[in-house]
């Protein structure tokens, strides 16, 4: 029997991808989930992203992510929502990190007037093969569906790579915002140019 050469595809994500799309968000975040996870080990925030990931009401949701896909299963995923929506959607997982954490009020990360990528990753073992790109692209077609003119997104200062890559796909730095005890940069793309 031949077996089907299934080529990479993009799709909405569903709860049951949340095994798959955690460990992402991991990969993605770096200390900020381990932040979340109270831990120096950022896998152990997995449980975390799998839990609010299956869930409709919330900045990590199923609902807000797009995923990479091909016969092996999930290669990436991006996430985002209008920035205008962030302290509701953000409402969820402050309630769940103030339980060990009371005080905890992040800053800002996005604003009203973009839809904000909030992470993007792509397995380590499947990075260097354009997928990263193909889902930038992907959710900036769905924003411009949905009627934005502009796509934010920050990236971290330490990570000039990713910087890079942002401007390749047309993203321009608009300033700089701090968020999560670093230094970031808050970069655009503008839709219709």
């Amino acid at each position: 029997m031949k077996l089907h050469n299934f080529a990479g595809m993009i799709r909405q994500g569903t709860p049951q991808d949340a095994k798959e799309v955690a460990p992402l968000f991991i990969l993605a975040m770096g200390h900020i989930a381990g932040i979340f996870a109270n831990s120096d080990r950022y896998e152990d925030a997995i449980p975390f992203f799998e839990e609010f990931f299956k869930r409709a009401d919330n900045q990590y949701s199923y609902v807000h992510t797009q995923v990479y896909e091909d016969e092996t299963g999930i290669l990436g995923s991006v996430t985002g929502y209008d920035g205008a929506d962030l302290h509701r959607l953000r409402q969820p997982i402050l309630e769940q990190l103030r339980k060990t954490k009371p005080g905890f009020t992040p800053d800002d990360e996005t604003e009203a007037g973009e839809y904000y990528l909030d992470c993007i990753n792509v397995g380590n073992a499947h990075q260097g093969k354009g997928i990263g790109k193909k889902l930038i692209h992907a959710f900036c077609e769905k924003a411009l569906n949905l009627g934005y003119t502009r796509v934010g997104l920050i990236v971290d200062l330490e990570n000039p790579d990713a910087k890079i890559i942002y401007e390749k796909v047309g993203f321009e730095i608009a300033g700089k915002k701090r968020f999560m005890g670093h230094q970031y940069f808050h970069m655009v793309k503008n839709l219709r140019n």
